[in-house]
């Protein structure tokens, strides 16, 4: 059998009945871009760890199918997770007598830093969105005050507001891609992992303003009249304009939740609560990504220490 083929029956038989349907449009999008029309001919047995480490620094140095330069890391890092868990079934049902996808090598992943915006810049921000006649930018600032992902916020209904108890249930998110039908839109799906869905506490000083919000459109985010189901890029698009607009260095939208999470931190929030709120998986996760943040919070906390002793 050629690799094309078990491609084929391995989503459809194997990835479609049980994973995510994010995970399934992105293990698709890989296969039918990447592997097919460069390993797709290659029968099962005669993929050897030798073709395939040598693939993947092809796709290290010139596997951007837009522009011919190389993939990040961690784009070749997930295509690499689509051929060991095809082989790794394929070996497991006997169409294979080696398991070639554990012997690759990953490329190592580069950590991201963590940007965020200064107290001044979220400021101007804030006051852009509140001003902006687009009631769905009100979204931007719900972001800096709750650290949702750009998916759960656009995934959001008014159903998910308790306005008396201050809090918005996290229990769904949303991303752009190929439905089954190969329609490209919005498709919306649970929340990527079981912390994910989560309540979170939203300070009681934004409760009026998401009323006016409310009293304005029947649906959460609406582009216009009747019109729903904001595409994910079509809002990322938006917040990069804001921020051109605004003379702002130009940040992704994740910008948003890393200066919330700052922001709690210097503000005195645990560890355990803010990685509660963020949804991660545990509080080691949390610790982790805002180390930094957390540490100069310690030495704000000892130089106040400091001052109390009477040192100058």
């Amino acid at each position: 059998m050629k690799y094309k083929e078990w491609l084929q029956e391995w989503l459809k038989n194997y990835v479609k009945i049980s994973a995510k349907q994010r995970t399934v449009s992105r293990y698709t999008e890989i296969s039918n871009d990447h592997l097919i029309p460069s390993l797709g001919e290659y029968e099962l047995q005669s993929l050897s760890p030798m073709i395939l480490q040598k693939y993947i620094s092809e796709l290290l140095e010139c596997g951007n199918l837009k522009t011919g330069y190389g993939l990040s890391s961690s784009s070749v890092n997930s295509i690499i997770t689509v051929i060991q868990s095809s082989l790794n079934v394929a070996f497991n049902l006997g169409f294979m007598t080696e398991r070639v996808g554990d012997k690759l090598k990953r490329p190592k992943a580069n950590e991201k830093s963590v940007e965020c915006f200064s107290v001044e810049e979220q400021r101007v921000i804030e006051k852009a969105v509140l001003s902006d006649n687009r009631r769905h930018m009100f979204g931007v600032f719900l972001c800096l005050y709750s650290g949702l992902r750009i998916g759960e916020l656009l995934a959001l209904e008014w159903s998910d507001i308790d306005f008396v108890n201050c809090t918005l249930s996290v229990t769904k998110t949303c991303f752009d891609g190929k439905d089954a039908n190969g329609v490209f839109g919005r498709i919306t799906d649970k929340p990527k992992t079981q912390s994910s869905c989560r309540i979170v506490p939203l300070p009681k000083q934004i409760m009026p303003l998401l009323k006016e919000v409310k009293k304005s459109s029947e649906y959460f985010f609406v582009i216009s009249k009747g019109e729903t189901g904001l595409l994910v890029r079509t809002y990322q698009r938006n917040f990069k304009s804001l921020l051109k607009r605004l003379n702002i260095a130009p940040r992704g939208f994740h910008a948003l939740r890393h200066t919330f999470a700052t922001r709690a931190i210097e503000c005195g929030m645990d560890v355990k609560t803010l990685s509660e709120i963020l949804g991660h998986k545990n509080p080691t996760v949390t610790l982790n990504r805002y180390a930094h943040s957390l540490m100069e919070h310690k030495k704000d906390m000892m130089n106040r220490l400091g001052k109390l002793c009477g040192l100058s």
